[in-house]
């Protein structure tokens, strides 16, 4: 798997960094999962794995492609209350991690 950040922007009012990425994954198997893209991000974005969430990724058919948008907050506080509680859901708790903010 190799991940491409294609633009990243400030946003001061949301205190937060928005990020388009694109993931070129292998012909073997099945589009890559939200937990191991998160994974890439995280190492790629050297951040923390409380503060990034993917608000979505998209994969054309018969691609090796992925497109994606995902939200780097600067603090849980902004992020939990900010983000909308299904996008917490997919996040955290098909990770493992449960958000606090997302019950």
């Amino acid at each position: 798997m190799e991940i491409d950040i294609v633009e990243k922007k400030d946003n001061q009012l949301l205190k937060r960094k928005e990020i388009f990425f694109k993931l070129k994954h292998e012909a073997e198997g099945a589009s890559p999962s939200r937990a191991e893209t998160r994974s890439a991000l995280i190492k790629a974005l050297k951040c923390s794995s409380h503060l990034l969430v993917i608000d979505r990724m998209h994969t054309e058919y018969g691609k090796r492609e992925t497109v994606g948008y995902a939200k780097l907050y600067e603090s849980e506080e902004r992020l939990n209350e900010i983000e909308r509680k299904h996008i917490l859901t997919r996040n955290f708790e098909g990770a493992g991690e449960a958000k606090a903010g997302a019950e």
